[in-house]
C-alpha cells in the first residue's frame, strides 16, 4: 500500500512479432498522481494463449520498484526474452513454444485496470 496514487499509460512493445532467440522491449509510463513522494512496484505478467499444457492466466515475469515525486512521470522498460516464456512441457523439457502471448502491466495481478497488449513468438527463420 502507498500514501500516493499512480497512473499507468502508453504501454508499448518494440515489435508485435518476437523471433525465437531475440529480445522484446516493453515500456510503460508511470506517473505519481498523488500528493506525496512514494514508491510503486511495477509488475509485468504474461499469458500463453494456447500452450501444449495449461499455463497460468497471469504469470509474473518481471517487476521494478520505482520511487517518484508528486507529479513525476518515468518511463519503465522491461526486456522479455525467450527464457521468460519457457516452461517444462510433458517431456520435462524447458521450452518456449511459438504462439500468441498477452502481456499485462500494473500494480498487482488483482488489478482490474492492467494495461494489456499482445505479441507472437515465432520460430527463428
Amino acid at each position: 500500500l502507498s500514501y500516493s496514487t499512480f497512473e499507468y499509460s502508453n504501454l508499448a512493445l518494440s515489435a508485435k512479432e518476437f523471433i525465437s532467440g531475440e529480445k522484446l522491449e516493453l515500456s510503460v509510463d508511470l506517473k505519481n498522481t498523488g500528493k506525496y513522494e512514494a514508491a510503486e512496484v511495477v509488475q509485468l505478467y504474461t499469458r500463453d494463449i494456447a500452450g501444449s499444457i495449461t499455463r497460468p492466466v497471469k504469470e509474473l515475469i518481471g517487476f521494478k520498484r520505482v520511487n517518484l515525486k508528486p507529479g513525476e512521470t518515468q518511463k519503465i522498460t522491461f526486456t522479455i526474452t525467450e527464457k521468460d516464456l519457457a516452461f517444462y512441457n510433458y517431456d520435462m523439457k524447458f521450452v518456449a513454444e511459438p504462439g500468441k502471448f498477452d502481456v499485462m502491466v500494473g500494480s498487482s495481478a488483482a488489478d482490474e485496470d492492467l494495461l494489456k497488449d499482445s505479441f507472437e513468438l515465432t520460430a527463428a527463420k
